[in-house]
């Protein structure tokens, strides 16, 4: 019986075991940073959407840029790159039941910042406060498996709906 030298064998199985291996973790990590990430733009809408839900933003005249600046500066450690990729929509409603503000995903191709507005209505109205932020992903399984348009990032979504509280309201 012969005996087979073994030496290198290890290095084999590890070069077949390795990359799937990293591939996954990597991935892992990227969407533990995803749900970060989420986390922290849904906590930041609630926090920024008080302005509108108080009066505030309507007080101060405050425009959709200057609101923007102000969601940005309510996501710690994302703030840096904030401005460039979040996408905010504040509109009221005429009730909340059946509302169908449009879907700026809906193309499923490309992200249409025309359909998304800001106004911050009057006291008593229903509002809807919504961000979009454009997350980009590294890990490419990942990217194909959670991108809806074609742009390999990730749309995070956060939204809140209220009814402003009764503020003395502006005269336009």
């Amino acid at each position: 019986m012969r005996r087979r030298a073994r030496h290198g064998s290890s290095a084999v199985e590890f070069a077949f075991v390795g990359l799937p291996f990293f591939v996954m973790l990597f991935a892992i990590m990227e969407i533990g940073l995803v749900f970060v990430t989420d986390s922290v733009l849904d906590n930041a809408t609630v926090e920024t959407a008080r302005l509108v839900r108080t009066g505030q933003a309507a007080a101060s005249s405050m425009t959709a840029a200057q609101f923007k600046t102000e969601l940005c500066n309510r996501m710690s450690i994302f703030s840096g790159d904030c401005p460039s990729r979040a996408s905010i929509d504040v509109r009221a409603l005429p009730q909340f039941r059946n509302a169908t503000p449009p879907d700026p995903m809906a193309s499923g191709t490309a992200f249409n910042e025309g359909a998304l507005t800001y106004i911050t209505g009057q006291p008593g109205d229903l509002m809807l406060v919504r961000v979009w932020y454009k997350h980009p992903l590294m890990t490419p399984f990942l990217a194909q498996a959670l991108s809806r348009l074609k742009d390999g990032n990730a749309r995070l979504m956060a939204t809140t709906a209220f009814r402003n509280e009764p503020f003395a309201p502006t005269t336009p």
